[in-house]
This record gives structure tokens, C-alpha cells and sequence, in this order.
């Protein structure tokens, strides 16, 4: 089973290239073999193995009827860490999609900085 597959989403196209699924509208990285994350790409899912275990503790906390500020407290801290796993992520986008961008000029440039700016503003919305 894929990853996209674990996560319930349906497989996309892959890419060429890298092998790699692509969620259907997310071309943004096709044609690159490499993305930002990738040579950090262990210690991510070992984060998000983190952050997936505080939501099943927070199933768990429910289950038990704990204290509602409890409960909040430990959303708070899950949030928190999603939210910096997510400026962590676009730190690397960043760095190096937007960064190889700039490189190669032209209109990707533009393309990859609105991209990364609509990012932002979905960030900041949450």
C-alpha cells in the first residue's frame, strides 16, 4: 500500500522519472526528481509519526472522558506541532523548488513564488 493510498487518497498519475504518485491537479513538482524535503524525508515521517500519535491520544483522552481543558491543552500541542512541521516544510520548498526556480528564471520564477505565497496565506488561515 502507498502512502497516498494509506492516507485515503486516490493514487495519481507517477511521475516519469522518479516513480513517485502525483495527487491529479498537483503538477506543481512534475518533471523534478528530487523535492525539498527529500533529504530530510526520515526524520519528517518520524515527526509525523509524533504528531499521529498526540491525535490518537487525544481519541484516546475522549474516550476516557478526560478534563476538557485537558483535552484542549493536548489540540493546542498537536496544532503547534503541525503548524511547525509545516513552516519547517516550506522553509525547504522554499530553499530549494523556489530557490531552483530563481535559477532557471523566466516565468517560473513568478509561478513558483505565487505558489509558495498561496501556500502562506492557507497557512496563515489556520
Amino acid at each position: 500500500m502507498t502512502t497516498t493510498e494509506a492516507a485515503g487518497l486516490p493514487v495519481g498519475e507517477r511521475h516519469e522519472q522518479d516513480g513517485q504518485d502525483e495527487q491529479p491537479g498537483a503538477g506543481h513538482g512534475a518533471g523534478h526528481g528530487v523535492h525539498g524535503y527529500h533529504k530530510q524525508k526520515d526524520e519528517h515521517l518520524k515527526r509525523l509519526r509524533r504528531i499521529e500519535g498526540q491525535i490518537r491520544g487525544l481519541q484516546r483522552m475522549v474516550d476516557e472522558d478526560v478534563y476538557c481543558i485537558d483535552i484542549l491543552t493536548q489540540v493546542s500541542a498537536s496544532t503547534k506541532a503541525l503548524q511547525s512541521f509545516a513552516l519547517q516544510l516550506l522553509e525547504e520548498h522554499l530553499r530549494h523548488c523556489v530557490a531552483d526556480a530563481a535559477v532557471k528564471g523566466g516565468d517560473e520564477i513568478d509561478a513558483k513564488v505565487e505558489e509558495a505565497t498561496k501556500a502562506i496565506a492557507r497557512m496563515m488561515r489556520t
